[in-house]
């Protein structure tokens, strides 16, 4: 049995005639008697029903016909992916990504993929919530993200790097308010805080989770400041200024602690937060050309580019 013997029945129960079929074929009717007949005498079983009006398929052939159905939709998909694979990859490509991250990451990435690959347009659109991809129209996203079990089979989701956020301070501020040496002593410094949730009353007091470079066990510190804000660039100028020590991802502050302007408090605590994933809807086939962008992307940021090598 061959590819061409599950063409054959198929378009036997489409047309539900040997001479029809025989005519999509472009066989003769007795060429289709001959070829069906042999094959249901090498399967054992009789797939069809013939009368003189009509041909039916039995149980059995219910179940062949099916089982050919997704054997052919394969061997579609299998050389479609083979025909791309020998060609340039080529179309659009509609990404989304977070604000902050799509900006100072994604984006630059997002222009030296398209430099390999001049047949390929990519959109990126940034935004601060996370939609239903595949009813707006996203190939996929990259995104900070916690998978939430509820909606893990929905997605396809594949990290791309570790986050996690760190303590720094302006060197003025430690020099004016000194350094702190334990956990406990954030308590008496001005912590600058970000707050997430604008619906409610500002807090004055907040928890910072934190974890001990090769411990698990996680941590509360009371922490407390009289500078907070919903917008975490802004809380990164105020700890840039020198108004005290701030929790913030390492990805946002790469430059800072490059050149100087932010250092490291507290170097072996950190928090860890929600990693950086590549999220798409499940698809049964996937084009080549968003394939290699996500094969593009985690090896951009499997090495954690905005992690300081030089400094602890």
């Amino acid at each position: 049995m061959d590819r061409t013997d599950l063409e054959l029945v198929l378009c036997v129960q489409q047309h539900g005639s040997m001479a029809a079929a025989a005519v999509q074929l472009g066989i003769t009717r007795s060429a289709v008697t001959r070829r069906l007949a042999a094959l249901e005498a090498h399967l054992g079983v009789r797939l069809f029903q013939r009368t003189t009006r009509r041909v039916s398929t039995t149980a059995e052939g219910d179940a062949f016909c099916e089982r050919a159905q997704r054997l052919q939709h394969d061997f579609l998909a299998l050389e479609a992916e083979l025909r791309e694979r020998q060609a340039e990859p080529a179309g659009p490509i509609r990404l989304l990504s977070s604000f902050g991250f799509g900006r100072r990451w994604v984006g630059p990435a997002l222009a030296d993929f398209q430099s390999l690959h001049s047949s390929v347009s990519v959109q990126l659109q940034l935004s601060d919530h996370l939609p239903d991809l595949a009813a707006e129209g996203f190939d996929a996203a990259v995104w900070l993200w916690h998978p939430p079990p509820q909606r893990a089979g929905e997605w396809v989701a594949r990290r791309l790097a570790p986050n996690r956020r760190v303590l720094v301070a302006a060197p003025a501020y430690l020099q004016a308010h000194g350094r702190p040496a334990r956990l406990e002593d954030l308590e008496q410094h001005r912590c600058l805080l970000v707050q997430e949730h604008t619906d409610a009353m500002p807090a004055r007091v907040h928890h910072w989770a934190l974890q001990r470079e090769g411990d698990e066990t996680i941590q509360r510190v009371v922490v407390r400041g009289p500078l907070s804000s919903n917008s975490g660039e802004l809380v990164r100028d105020w700890c840039v200024a020198g108004h005290g020590i701030m929790l913030r991802s390492l990805w946002d502050i790469a430059p800072q602690l490059a050149n100087g302007e932010l250092v490291r408090v507290l170097p072996r605590w950190s928090q860890h937060d929600a990693d950086v994933h590549w999220l798409a809807p499940w698809r049964a086939r996937v084009p080549r050309r968003v394939q290699l962008l996500s094969e593009f992307l985690q090896k951009r940021f499997v090495r954690e580019p905005w992690r300081p090598r030089s400094r602890s």
